[in-house]
């Protein structure tokens, strides 16, 4: 049986991005709120097609000496151009990105973890320091 950290993918593709970009606000302090933006698909768009495309994206914050992450965000995708007439054929898509807002009085990482719907699971982590 797979471990389950084997199952996910942190590097990316060469024609085509996976991996979830984390940005946060410019000026971070403690106990005040927090921006952070997400997104699949920065630099080179992921495709976004019924056939092919990333159907969520979830956030954890793990803070500094704390033994578990707790979930800060789950930002599901849900219109890929399908209609009733069938794959491809609605103008409606929605983009893998979003953004949220949480407060922290710790430092600590912040992990995104997306699906894509043919290959599997991707993350990314990114430092929150105060």
């Amino acid at each position: 049986m797979k471990d389950f950290k084997e199952l996910l993918q942190s590097a990316d593709w060469k024609s085509e991005k996976h991996v979830p970009v984390i940005e946060l606000s410019e000026k971070v302090e403690k106990d005040k709120s927090i921006k952070i933006s997400v997104c699949v698909g920065k630099e080179i768009p992921h495709p976004n097609t019924t056939a092919h495309h990333i159907c969520w994206i979830d956030l954890y914050f793990n803070p500094k000496d704390e033994k578990f992450p707790y979930q800060i965000g789950k930002l599901q995708f849900a219109a890929h151009g399908a209609s009733v007439q069938g794959g491809d054929t609605s103008t409606v898509y929605t983009q893998p990105e979003g953004c949220l807002t949480f407060k922290t009085s710790k430092s600590g990482t912040i992990y995104a973890m997306s699906y894509c719907n043919i290959h599997g699971l991707w993350a990314n982590s990114a430092e929150l320091k105060f």
